[in-house]
């Protein structure tokens, strides 16, 4: 029914990023019992399952655990990490079959501590790599990085440092608009994006059309439990149900969701909060066209 389902395991990060919003849901760990009643509904739903919508997995004090019942249902994981833990639990991801891709987000160390030397950071990320492709050569390593808009060189020396550890060449003159992803190693590639502005009511009114991936081929689902019809709705603004009170079949056949999922078919935004989406827009073909 899905492409992906976020399943947040835990809303807690160990940095606060600039472009991460201040989480103002109380705290949550999702306990293993809880992340194996809900995989258990998702894992039919899903062809990959990302185990986060806002903090950081590999904080997750039962990590290895939740990757255990994850191998038990055959799940297909999507893991973003800022990295920062990586080698505490590089044996257990290289050893779980169930984990496809692995992105490290190296903007988040670059946002939280600008002064400091890269290299004892990137060292981790560039031997997770490599080891990789030794043992799990089908396993996909993503690094993240913001797009270099209006001539800005803040890659410049991650890519000097990518380039010197693996001896490749990587080609500063390439278009990254229509295609984010770029292979630079084996299966490691580069993953540019832009920043955006989260969805809220305090943004202006976008106007009543739009498409969204939200409920057509992806939902997330806060480690509360909390069903949302979308990654981007942080503090579940748009509640459809709870999978501790009620199965997620139902939630997922409820009016409000079923509205959603008709409008965003149609090109109407039915819920005021995706109004004030400005993240929408980038899902407007007829402005990419012009």
């Amino acid at each position: 029914m899905f492409k992906k389902v976020y399943l947040e395991i835990s809303n807690i990060c160990n940095v606060q990023c600039s472009f991460c919003p201040i989480v103002e849901k109380d705290k949550k760990l999702m306990d293993v019992f809880e992340f194996e009643a809900v995989l258990k509904e998702v894992a039919p739903l899903a062809e990959i399952v990302c185990l986060h919508l806002l903090g950081e997995p590999l904080a997750h004090p039962r990590f290895s655990e939740i990757l255990d019942v994850c191998e038990r249902y055959n799940t297909q994981i999507d893991l973003t990490t800022n990295g920062m833990l990586i080698k505490r639990h590089q044996e257990r991801i290289l050893k779980a079959r169930s984990i496809r891709q692995v992105n490290f987000s190296i903007q988040a160390f670059k946002d939280n501590f600008s002064g400091r030397e890269l290299d004892p950071y990137l060292l981790p990320l560039f031997e997770f790599a490599t080891s990789a492709h030794a043992l799990r050569p089908e396993l996909y390593t993503n690094f993240r990085l913001w797009n270099q808009e209006s001539n800005d060189s803040d890659n410049e020396e991650v890519f000097s440092k990518i380039e010197s550890y693996f001896n490749i060449k990587i080609n500063r003159n390439i278009e990254t608009g229509a295609i984010k992803s770029k292979r630079i190693w084996n299966r490691l590639y580069l993953h540019f994006d832009s920043r955006f502005e989260w969805p809220s009511f305090s943004l202006p009114h976008q106007g009543t059309r739009g498409r969204c991936h939200g409920t057509v081929n992806h939902i997330g689902i806060h480690a509360d439990g909390t069903v949302v019809p979308c990654c981007l709705d942080k503090n579940g603004a748009i509640n459809l149900g709870n999978v501790k009170e009620q199965s997620l079949n139902d939630i997922l056949s409820n009016e409000r969701f079923v509205n959603m999922r008709d409008g965003f078919l149609k090109g109407v935004l039915v819920e005021p909060f995706c109004q004030h989406c400005s993240f929408i827009k980038r899902f407007d073909k007829s402005k990419k066209n012009k």
